[in-house]
């Protein structure tokens, strides 16, 4: 199997290594819009560099994993299945709801397969609570809590093409709120904070947002979100039943300290980012991903389950800029 990575910035250099460690990936053909920086990855790997894009497509692979920049995933993923080939595409598909019906209709018209990169559905805890609530463990589910905070903003240029808090941070807990609970959103009531670093306000963008959403049971959901957790990289789900609760991403490297006497000490060594944190769900992703190619799995993530976390994130973008509650149905859907 060959396999071709385009782009090879740090997830794409994440990626093509945890694919390198893989003993049925095969080889690696590498391509980025800086060619050297392509080149110095495959070195370092001993895959193989190809000058660009085109190159991939015509020394011939057997899949693709697209790993660039956003406003390059559209058209990768359609020349892609086009071309017959399987696609791994870290999320989005598209910058915006219109360009991600359009990728998923050219898909579906070539007959393709696209895996999305949600890498939480591979997280160990993600995975037991998924389990628990599934079983009726917890009982009759009617809360719902997830928090996303990020240790540091992202750079600047960063801000202006990410899609804003919602569709770029928060569409991963969007995503778990409807994959682990089985439900799907309904209704959300949105709002956004900008009073931190100005570089959120002159993108448009907030820095701190929080989340209401009514699920098809009735159980609510509250996700929060923040650019700005100095103490450290923190994500956290919490699933409240009749009979129990649990929580998914609390350990001893959550940045969080109890003021309780007797409560747990803080983190000795937090979470710094989301490679660190997430790193093994991205390989067992990535793990899934070459089954999907030889054959041998089921799609763990689709375009249409992307397409349901984004309608969420498009929702709360719409009801924090109206502020007013925003049914999903309201949204246009394939």
């Amino acid at each position: 199997m060959r396999i071709g990575i385009v782009g090879t910035g740090r997830i794409g250099s994440f990626h093509a290594a945890a694919l390198s460690r893989h003993p049925e990936a095969g080889s690696l053909l590498l391509a980025d819009a800086d060619p050297a920086r392509a080149a110095r990855v495959a070195t370092r790997l001993g895959a193989t560099a190809a000058p660009g894009v085109d190159e991939v497509f015509r020394w011939g692979v057997d899949a693709l994993v697209v790993a660039c920049s956003t406003a390059g995933h559209p058209e990768l993923v359609i020349r892609a299945v086009r071309a017959g080939l399987p696609v791994f595409c870290e999320k989005p598909v598209a910058p915006d709801l219109p360009g991600t019906l359009t990728v998923l209709r050219e898909v579906a018209a070539a007959g393709g397969v696209l895996q999305l990169g949600f890498m939480r559905r591979f997280d160990a805890g993600y995975l037991t609570a998924r389990e628990l609530v599934r079983s009726g463990a917890l009982g009759r589910l009617h809360t719902v809590r997830t928090m996303t905070a990020d240790p540091a903003p992202p750079p600047a240029g960063y801000l202006e093409t990410s899609g804003g808090l919602y569709r770029d941070c928060l569409v991963h807990d969007f995503d778990m709120v409807r994959w682990v609970t089985g439900q799907e959103v309904t209704e959300v009531y949105a709002a956004g904070s900008d009073a931190g670093p100005a570089q959120f306000r002159a993108a448009g963008d907030v820095d701190t947002a929080a989340a209401v959403l009514t699920l098809a049971d009735g159980a609510l959901a509250t996700c929060t979100g923040t650019r700005c957790n100095g103490a450290g990289y923190d994500v956290r789900m919490e699933l409240a039943g009749e009979l129990d609760q649990v929580s998914a991403g609390l350990d001893d490297r959550t940045p969080i300290a109890s003021t309780e006497p007797h409560g747990p000490p803080p983190a000795s060594k937090p979470w710094t980012g989301f490679l660190e944190r997430f790193g093994p769900a991205y390989e067992a992703e990535l793990a899934a991903f070459v089954r999907l190619v030889r054959g041998e799995g089921n799609n763990p993530c689709d375009g249409r389950q992307g397409l349901a976390a984004l309608r969420v994130a498009e929702a709360c973008e719409t009801s924090r800029r109206e502020r007013r509650p925003v049914y999903l149905a309201e949204l246009p859907d394939l």
